[in-house]
């Protein structure tokens, strides 16, 4: 369920950044119920995501507005922070641990441009990730082609899990796969992060889920919904998932043809499809190209946050997760 933060409560945290956001939106356990160790924690940090067009004159404003935010990095200026930002890491950059109307947050800021690529192409699956689970939109303007990116990245979504379960399956078996893409090789999920999050994350907010994914799954002509069980049924023939892995963001379906191409053959992305399409394990080379995305940007994101929190801040926020995970631990042994 959702907290009883108001829409009020985040209205009032963004009104204390620069106003040009094509998007804003929270997530994370301050803002959805969770179980396990975050859910006793009412004062959970809350975690935003700002996307701006022109990153330049925001981090300008938000400079002027909020330099105590900043690592030592403001001292280089906008246009580094940007270039940081853009061309480092998963193309986000946070500051973290900030007190904003009594309330602890973490924000995000990303290109709009870099964010719809990660929507359509998963380079990343950083932002688009986060955008796959339930969040609380804050603030949204008119553009078209970030509306239909973040769509398409739910339906990515259905569809790679798809490829990953067996003919029959629960709501809760798709949304625990859905919620888990973006997790897959994310060095933090050993290091850091409860390993038992994205069960937390499905469990207490399946309604949601089923909000976000309902009508997508009602549409799709390769699923058989069954609503008052809450069942679903998927065509696994060959020539069935060939259609689902030829409609996979692109750098995935590179990662997968990377994966299964054997050396020397230097085949199509397409043939490699094919051929994935009627392997047994074609669900495993999925969540293989889908590790080798996530391992990379995590790895990426996470060195870069060191430079822009800076050396105290990472370390405390270090110190948190890891807190977290042992919380996590001594529930399962207890």
């Amino acid at each position: 369920m959702a907290l009883q933060s108001s829409g009020v409560t985040f209205r009032k945290i963004l009104s204390h950044f620069p106003e040009e956001l094509s998007l804003a939106f929270a997530y994370g356990s301050g803002v959805y119920r969770q179980a396990g160790p975050n859910s006793d924690q009412k004062n959970a940090m809350m975690d935003f995501v700002f996307t701006v067009d022109d990153p330049v004159a925001w981090h300008t404003k938000n400079l002027k507005k909020n330099r105590s935010h900043y690592s030592l990095l403001k001292f280089l200026g906008p246009k580094i922070i940007t270039s940081i930002q853009n061309n480092y890491g998963a193309g986000v950059y946070y500051n973290s641990l900030i007190t904003c109307d009594s309330r602890l947050i973490k924000y995000g800021v990303i290109s709009t441009s870099i964010l719809i690529e990660d929507l359509l192409n998963w380079n990343n699956l950083y932002i688009a990730g986060r955008l796959q689970k339930p969040v609380k939109i804050v603030a949204m303007n008119e553009n078209v082609i970030l509306r239909s990116a973040l769509d398409k990245n739910l339906r990515s979504a259905v569809t790679a899990a798809f490829l990953m379960l067996p003919e029959s399956f629960s709501e809760e078996d798709l949304f625990i796969e859905i919620a888990g893409l973006s997790y897959s090789g994310d060095f933090r999920m050993v290091v850091g992060e409860d390993k038992t999050k994205v069960l937390n994350i499905v469990k207490p907010n399946i309604a949601h889920f089923r909000e976000l994914y309902g009508s997508i799954l009602q549409e799709n002509p390769q699923v058989v919904y069954k609503t008052q069980q809450g069942r679903l049924e998927i065509d696994k023939s060959p020539e069935g998932q060939f259609t689902q892995l030829m409609t996979l963001p692109k750098t995935l379906q590179q990662q997968i043809n990377h994966i299964m191409d054997p050396p020397g053959k230097n085949r199509d992305v397409d043939e490699t499809l094919f051929q994935v399409a009627h392997d047994p394990d074609c669900g495993d080379a999925v969540r293989l190209g889908l590790s080798a995305i996530v391992r990379r940007s995590s790895i990426r994101q996470s060195t870069k946050g060191i430079f822009t929190a800076g050396m105290k801040k990472s370390m405390i926020y270090s110190s948190l997760k890891l807190h977290k995970m042992w919380k996590g631990w001594l529930r399962k042994t207890s």
